[in-house]
């Protein structure tokens, strides 16, 4: 066996030898610029380039606030991303998952920070991802102000990518949600209807997608026109404008991000120990896309329920006398809101 020649290239190693081109990553920044500086709102400057991203809260109009911090992911919703290459959206994705958690505790998104992580940086591609994270920025009045682009092949193959975002939101101290000295039985659960399957339970999708023998460029029986790729690579909603100026007026009483751990295991994360939200899932329609799932895959109703928003991505705690006020509000938001339950005794 002839032994491998370890001898160094007459004018020595370079990084781009080892996988990682810096002249892709330059490339980049530039091609972002632009987006992140479209997401510009009091408060911040949205430069790139820096070591770290600076916010000034007062110029924001905050006087007392506590910061609400958040960070998440997309999980193997990327890897139908990669799969279709269409990866304008999960973008998208990052941000509400960031930013809807946040807004669950009564914090106002201001600033979002980036991770992007790959085998081999493609530039145009590299610039569809953040443009998806900047419209998702700009649809929450988000600042985009910094991020992180990590080249690293041999850790990722071939096109796999992974995606990080971090959020800090603010609200005024004594705003902060879920008010539990104010829930009390019989306030009114109102549910927020979701895009779709957001961002949580792709793991039991595409298993389903296996047992089913289809593939994401197969027509979606439940949706005429688009293929079953198009329907689950909708973005996750992002509620910021239509709840904040409820928070801001004192209507809402708690708020739950409908992720994983579906319409079971969310909800009670809002509740003090001696209430229970309860669900009436007789009071709204499985949509569709959870139907086919359903059936297609044979999965139990309750199992649905634990997995997928089943067609909720936000629940509100409202009191009973401001449910009107509330839900007329959402709708010149263009929120579906659904009265789905009540606040029990435990």
């Amino acid at each position: 066996m002839a032994e491998t020649d370890k001898t160094p290239p007459k004018n020595g190693l370079t990084y781009a030898d080892s996988g990682v081109d810096i002249d892709a990553g330059d490339a980049l920044v530039d091609r972002i610029k632009p987006l992140a500086a479209a997401t510009r709102r009091a408060g911040a400057a949205a430069d790139l380039g820096g070591f770290g991203g600076a916010f000034d809260l007062k110029a924001a109009g905050y006087d007392d606030p506590i910061l609400i911090s958040g960070t998440d992911g997309v999980g193997t919703k990327l890897k139908l991303a990669i799969a279709t290459g269409k990866v304008d959206t999960v973008g998208i994705d990052l941000v509400a998952m960031c930013v809807n958690d946040v807004l669950a505790q009564g914090a106002e998104p201001l600033f979002f920070l980036d991770y992007l992580a790959c085998s081999k940086l493609d530039p145009s591609r590299g610039e569809a991802i953040v443009k998806g994270i900047a419209d998702g920025c700009r649809e929450s009045g988000c600042a985009l102000i910094g991020g992180e682009t990590a080249e690293m092949p041999g850790m990722y193959e071939g096109d796999d990518f992974d995606l990080a975002g971090f959020v800090v939101g603010a609200a005024e101290r004594g705003r902060l949600l879920p008010d539990h000295d104010a829930m009390q039985e019989g306030d009114v659960l109102i549910g927020l209807a979701s895009s779709g399957v957001h961002s949580n339970g792709f793991s039991l999708v595409r298993k389903v997608m296996e047992v089913a023998g289809l593939d994401w460029s197969d027509p979606a029986p439940f949706a005429d026109g688009q293929t079953l790729g198009d329907v689950f690579l909708t973005p996750t909603r992002l509620y910021v404008k239509s709840c904040i100026p409820l928070i801001k007026s004192g209507l809402l009483k708690g708020l739950a991000h409908i992720t994983g751990g579906g319409l079971v295991e969310n909800p009670p994360r809002m509740m003090p120990d001696h209430l229970v939200a309860t669900i009436d899932y007789d009071s709204f329609t499985l949509p569709p896309l959870f139907q086919w799932l359903e059936s297609t895959g044979g999965i139990a109703r309750h199992e649905m329920h634990r997995t997928f928003n089943c067609g909720i991505g936000m629940l509100l705690c409202v009191a009973a006398d401001k449910v009107d006020a509330v839900t007329d509000a959402l709708a010149l938001t263009g929120e579906t809101a659904m009265i789905v339950g009540r606040v029990d005794k435990a």
